[in-house]
């Protein structure tokens, strides 16, 4: 009887032989809440944790850059194009969208002077070509970014050339500043068919190939 006076359950309700508190007493409904909250609180800490903000960088026009590279049969031309606006959108610190906006009026060539300088840019900007006096901007917007290695990612956009959206697949470098790729584009594919030799035939040297190129530099 005195070892049960000096039982270690203060409430004596203890069902254990060795007179500890085996909790038998303990309200189940209280119990319930205090795991259901200490749950919560784990729960919660874990989300913070894995959250990270959506951040929208606006790209700076001025100090990126858009050169274009077109090959016919006899040699090649090139030049440069301005950037009208843009954004890229990182989550956290990987990139998950953006797009920007080229101004087609400023389209320039880079590798001739004087009069065949003038007579280039006037004939892509033509209706031969690109028609810049009815559609004065293209645009590419990011829809997909799967890293590949490193900086190395796969990137899948939305082209538009002349008012026609086609998807595009390219590889860039990107990194929490910039975006670096080389882009090569099928002209005809947005109604750019002028001295093509899949639309016409006997160009010989006159013939223009189908694809272009654009590298683009992209800072924020």
């Amino acid at each position: 009887m005195k070892y049960e006076r000096m039982a270690k359950c203060k409430c004596g309700k203890t069902k254990d032989v060795n007179v500890n508190c085996d909790g038998s007493h303990a309200n189940p409904s209280k119990l319930i809440k205090k795991l259901t909250l200490n749950l919560a609180v784990v729960l919660m800490g874990l989300s913070l944790q894995s959250f990270a903000p959506i951040k929208k960088e606006t790209i700076n026009v001025t100090s990126s850059s858009i050169q274009w590279v077109g090959e016919k049969v006899v040699g090649s031309h090139q030049g440069m194009i301005s950037l009208q606006s843009g954004e890229l959108i990182y989550d956290g610190s990987q990139l998950v969208a953006g797009s920007f906006v080229i101004d087609m009026t400023s389209l320039t060539c880079t590798d001739l002077t004087g009069e065949y300088k003038s007579k280039l840019e006037g004939h892509l900007k033509s209706d031969d070509f690109f028609g810049v006096n009815k559609f004065e901007t293209a645009s590419l917007s990011i829809t997909k970014v799967n890293k590949i290695k490193s900086k190395s990612h796969s990137v899948t956009a939305e082209l538009t050339i002349k008012g026609i959206t086609k998807t595009i697949n390219f590889e860039a470098q990107i990194d929490k500043n910039n975006l670096n790729a080389n882009i090569k584009i099928d002209r005809t594919k947005f109604d750019v068919k002028y001295g093509s030799g899949n639309f016409f035939d006997g160009l010989g040297d006159n013939m223009i190939y189908d694809e272009f190129e654009l590298i683009v530099n992209l800072e924020i």
